[in-house]
């Protein structure tokens, strides 16, 4: 499906509540539940392709899923994970291969995880290696990239006759997703594990645990995650306390129209119960250092914290972002879209992770802001932005969500054609109910 979205006419004032769900929240409740001593209680699971990739792979492994007044009701297996009887699809979600490989090597259960077409492209080698090292036995697909052998998906996980030993691992990549695979495997292990970053990633799966565990199986200390199995407290099953959470709206899915109030002009939107966690609001800091007026009201707290976030529009000024990339990875396509109407040349650095997401998020960002007629300068970590004015374009997503999105807002100044949105759904899919609340969108099955 295509988008072909006209530019907005009007002036924009608007308070949005119905945002998407946190979809990191998300996905670790779906796994965290089976570990969890009674049924657990969702409001606000983010109902999207992902998550739900997630969700059905925790039934697969024993998860009993029901419904009461909206909220989920998740019931962990009485007997522990069960072997799952069917290869578990994960769909677009890097998170659900990632971290459920973690878990069920921890687990020691024999699993086949595969997902897409653009899945299958996205490097695996990161958790398996580690993994490995303590003893999981995972088997792979590699293909040849460039100069370099990359393993990928579909991946199995064959069960060993030992559990997986303890490890003290540097991660040179700040990635939650490498953290937490590592943490689910060696909660289930047979030793005390050590897990260090070369800078702090996302910390869900930290801050989850810590007030879900019954001992202290999770210890922060200088820097460094202390991992304690759940076998040395002598607990079998159930290790983790039943929750009850309301899930607030995902800072990242958020950021889409925080850019939007930020580029158009006399507009202001507020965006509500919004995340506030410290490695998921750095974009929102760049976005305010560059110029727009943003102020957080409502601060509350529940497992991470939350406010009502307004962004006002403010004439740009370019940025140089070389800092806390790990915190920006999701939201630098759409950054992209404020730095093309900037003043002045904006530089991004440090950011080769870009090219190992859902899509070369570097090469496909600037080919799509050179069809909107925005200037730019590649690089291997990075590239220049020289602020213009936005040209009617047409972009390919290449099946990345985020792009989208981010030119569907680009879109909204100058009109434009997004191919290929169906990839919308995986992760925000009131994105464009809500987007067409502010200007004219046509939905097309043909080629432009």
């Amino acid at each position: 499906m295509n988008l072909e979205i006209l530019p907005v006419q009007q002036n924009i004032h608007a308070d949005l509540d119905i945002l998407a769900s946190d979809k990191s929240l998300s996905h670790r409740v779906c796994m965290f539940s089976l570990f969890a001593d009674s049924t657990c209680r969702i409001k606000h699971f983010l109902r999207a392709e992902d998550t739900q990739r997630s969700l059905t792979i925790a039934q697969s492994l024993g998860l009993h899923v029901s419904e009461e007044n909206g909220d989920l009701l998740l019931t962990p297996p009485k007997k522990g994970l069960q072997t799952p009887s069917d290869i578990l699809y994960c769909g677009n979600s890097g998170t659900s291969m990632r971290l459920f490989t973690g878990l069920l090597a921890g687990a020691n259960l024999y699993a086949v995880l595969c997902g897409d077409v653009y899945l299958h492209a996205r490097p695996m080698g990161r958790i398996l290696k580690p993994l490995r090292t303590i003893g999981a036995n995972i088997a792979s697909r590699t293909i040849q990239s460039q100069d370099t052998t990359k393993e990928v998906a579909p991946l199995c996980v064959i069960p060993s006759t030992q559990s997986l030993k303890g490890f003290t691992y540097h991660s040179q990549i700040a990635s939650a997703q490498v953290k937490s695979a590592l943490i689910l495997a060696a909660l289930q292990g047979s030793e005390e594990s050590v897990f260090s970053e070369c800078e702090l990633s996302r910390d869900h799966t930290e801050n989850m645990l810590y007030a879900l565990q019954k001992k202290p199986y999770l210890q922060n200390k200088d820097d460094k995650l202390y991992i304690t199995p759940f076998s040395a407290f002598g607990i079998q099953n159930a290790p983790l306390k039943a929750f009850d959470v309301s899930i607030p709206n995902d800072p990242s899915s958020a950021f889409f129209f925080a850019v939007l109030a930020s580029i158009l002009p006399n507009t202001s939107i507020t965006l509500r119960r919004v995340m506030i966690n410290k490695t998921r609001i750095e974009a929102f800091r760049i976005l305010e250092k560059m110029g727009a007026k943003i102020r957080y009201e409502n601060i509350s707290n529940d497992y991470e914290k939350t406010a009502d976030i307004t962004i006002s529009s403010a004439e740009l000024q370019a940025i140089t972002i070389e800092e806390n990339i790990a915190w920006l990875i999701d939201e630098i396509p759409a950054l992209s879209i404020a730095c093309s109407v900037a003043k002045g040349t904006s530089k991004i650095r440090n950011a080769a992770e870009l090219r190992v997401k859902e899509s070369d998020r570097i090469s496909v960002v600037l080919q799509g802001l050179k069809n909107f007629g925005i200037q730019t300068i590649e690089y291997s970590d990075g590239f220049d932005i020289i602020g213009g004015s936005l040209q009617k374009g047409v972009v390919d997503s290449k099946g990345d969500h985020r792009i989208a999105m981010s030119f569907a807002i680009a879109a909204c100044v100058c009109g434009g054609t997004i191919l290929d949105s169906e990839c919308i759904h995986t992760s925000f899919p009131n994105f464009i109910e809500l987007l067409s609340r502010f200007t004219t969108i046509h939905k097309t099955h043909t080629h432009v």
